[in-house]
């Protein structure tokens, strides 16, 4: 089931990037909060479902939509996750992550050495 959601949850996104723009997605992660639901199920285990359902998604998933989907499951189960947005200049890039109490919970940890950050949210 936590797989089934998590594609839902990234089939959401993905229609919000594609019709109503990256200010929708930042509003709806920003206005999201956590849910006080008594769940026993471990962040390591929600991320994990998370990435499975990029692997059945219909086409390749971007760390924007991973990343706003992730926190959104981590909430729902009541995890306080929040969605960090970096950038890095030369070159420029730009990245999105996922993060627990400051440590990075679906991404590589070295992520804070790479891209300076712009917003938690």
């Amino acid at each position: 089931m936590l797989v089934l959601e998590s594609w839902i949850l990234l089939a959401y996104f993905d229609f919000m990037m594609r019709f109503r723009g990256f200010g929708e997605l930042h509003r709806v992660v920003k206005d999201r909060s956590v849910q006080a639901i008594n769940s026993a199920v471990p962040s390591n285990t929600l991320c994990h479902a998370i990435d499975l359902a990029c692997v059945f998604y219909f086409k390749r998933v971007l760390c924007l939509q991973r990343s706003a989907a992730t926190t959104l499951l981590l909430r729902r189960h009541g995890w306080r996750a929040k969605m960090v947005i970096g950038a890095q200049v030369i070159p420029f890039r730009s990245h999105a992550w996922v993060e627990i109490q400051g440590t990075i919970v679906n991404d590589r940890p070295y992520m804070l050495e790479i891209y300076q950050v712009l917003e938690r949210c």
